[in-house]
C-alpha cells in the first residue's frame, strides 16, 4: 500500500493571466505594505517601461530599486542589494525578471533575518553536502520578509523555499534554505515575458520540462505531484511549440506559464529530483552554463541512463508529451532539438579539462543521491557528461 504525506507549502497565491502592474498593485495593498523594495532585471531596467510601471503603481510605497543581480545569483551582489534593502527600511520584496534575481530576493531576506552585511558570512549559513549525499544546514533565523514575484522566465524557482548563490570566487554554487524564502505570491503576465530573449524563453522552459519528467520518474513521486506534472508536460509541450511557431501568441506562452507553475508541485513537498538536476546545478555555477541549457543537454542522457530501472514511469513522460510509443529520452531529445536549442556540452561552452571536475562536484549535490539509478561515484557522471559532450 503507498503511503506518504502532502504538505503545503507557505505561498498564498498565483495569480495569472492579468496585467502584472495592476495584479501586484492589488497585492500590495491587500498586505498594507509600505516600504516596497524592487529586485528587477538591469536589461529590463535600462531597455524596457516595466520597472517604470512598477513605480507607477506603487508611488510613495516604492523604497528603492536595484538591478544589479548577475547571471547564477553572485553572493557578493545578493549582499549588495540585501545592504540597500535593509537601508531602505524593506517591508516588502517584489522582483521582476528570471531566475537570477527570483533567489537574489530569497538571498536578500535571508540575509537581512540573519544578520549578514558581507559576503563571507554566508559561509556560515550554506549547505554542506558530502561525496556520499549526507546533507547538514546550519541553524539559520526564520525570514520576516517575504516576497512577491513576477517571473520573465520559466526556470520556476519562484515555487520553492530555497536558492542557489554562486561564490564566484570558487566558482561553486551553494545551496541555502528556509521556509518563509518561498514568495508570498507569484504573478504570471504572459505579456511580462514578451522581452525576454528567445533562447532563454524557450531554454527554461526545458528546465520546467526537467522538473516535471525528474518529479514523476522519482521513486518518490506523490499522486498530486504526479497528475500536476503530468499535465505540466501537457501544457510546456503545446506551449513551447506554439510560442517557437508564433512569440506573440500570449496563450502559449501563458501555458508555459501555467505548466512550469504545475511542475513545481513536487518540489513544494519534498518530491527529490536526479541527476539532471545534481549535475545541471554544477554545470551552472562552475562552468557558467545557463540554467535552461543544462536541462537541454543533460536530461536526455539521464533518461537513458536510469531507463532500465524506471521505464514505466518514463511512458508516463512520453504519454504526456504525445509520442507514447516513443522511448521518453527520444521524445524530449525531439522537442528540444525542435525548439532550436542546443543538445551538446560542447555547444554551451564547457572545455573538455572542466569535465573532471564537474564530475567531482556533482557529486557533492543532493539531487545525485536521489537519482533513480544509483550513481556511486564521479566515474559515472564522468560517463554522462561524454555522453553529452
Amino acid at each position: 500500500m503507498q503511503t506518504g504525506t502532502y504538505r503545503f507549502p507557505p505561498m498564498e497565491s498565483v495569480v495569472y493571466g492579468r496585467p502584472f502592474a495592476d495584479a501586484l498593485k492589488e497585492q500590495v495593498e491587500q498586505i498594507g505594505a509600505n516600504s516596497v523594495f524592487v529586485l528587477a532585471s538591469g536589461t529590463l531596467n535600462r531597455e524596457t517601461d516595466m520597472v517604470q510601471q512598477l513605480r507607477g503603481v506603487l508611488g510613495n510605497r516604492l523604497a528603492g530599486v536595484h538591478a544589479r543581480i548577475g547571471s547564477h545569483t553572485p553572493r557578493v551582489d545578493v549582499v549588495e542589494a540585501a545592504n540597500a534593502a535593509r537601508a531602505a527600511g524593506a517591508d516588502l520584496i517584489v522582483t521582476l525578471g528570471g531566475g537570477s534575481v527570483t533567489d537574489a530576493a530569497k538571498m536578500v531576506a535571508f540575509c537581512i533575518a540573519n544578520g549578514v552585511s558581507d559576503a563571507a558570512q554566508l559561509d556560515n549559513f550554506r549547505a554542506r553536502i558530502s561525496a556520499d549525499g549526507k546533507t547538514e544546514r546550519p541553524p539559520s533565523k526564520p525570514l520576516e520578509l517575504r516576497t512577491i514575484t513576477i517571473p520573465t522566465t520559466l526556470s520556476a524557482g519562484e515555487y520553492t523555499a530555497s536558492a542557489g548563490c554562486t561564490d564566484s570566487a570558487r566558482n561553486v554554487k551553494e545551496s541555502y534554505s528556509q521556509p518563509l524564502m518561498m514568495p508570498r505570491s507569484v504573478v504570471l503576465d504572459p505579456a511580462a515575458s514578451l522581452h525576454t530573449p528567445e533562447w532563454l524563453f524557450l531554454s527554461t522552459g526545458i528546465r520546467a520540462v526537467d522538473h516535471a519528467v525528474e518529479d514523476i520518474c522519482s521513486p518518490q513521486c506523490q499522486p498530486l505531484s504526479e497528475g500536476a506534472s503530468f499535465y505540466a508536460l501537457r501544457l510546456l509541450g503545446r506551449g513551447l511549440t506554439g510560442t517557437k511557431a508564433d512569440p506573440l501568441d500570449l496563450e502559449a506562452r501563458l501555458d508555459c506559464q501555467l505548466g512550469a507553475w504545475m511542475s513545481m508541485i513536487g518540489s513544494q513537498t519534498g518530491v527529490p529530483k536526479g541527476a539532471s538536476h545534481g549535475i545541471g546545478h554544477v554545470l551552472g555555477g562552475t562552468a557558467h552554463v545557463p540554467h535552461g541549457y543544462t536541462s537541454c543537454v543533460m536530461l536526455p542522457h539521464v533518461l537513458r541512463f536510469n531507463e532500465p530501472v524506471n521505464a514505466p514511469r518514463q511512458k508516463l513522460v512520453s504519454e504526456a508529451l504525445g509520442h507514447p510509443d516513443r522511448p521518453a529520452a527520444d521524445v524530449v531529445a525531439g522537442l528540444i532539438a525542435g525548439l532550436g536549442l542546443p543538445v551538446r556540452l560542447r555547444d554551451v561552452g564547457v572545455k573538455p579539462e572542466q569535465l573532471d571536475r564537474i564530475a567531482e562536484l556533482s557529486m557533492h549535490d543532493r539531487w545525485i543521491h536521489t537519482n533513480p539509478r544509483k550513481i556511486d561515484g564521479p566515474p559515472v557522471i564522468r560517463e554522462l557528461l561524454d555522453a553529452a559532450w
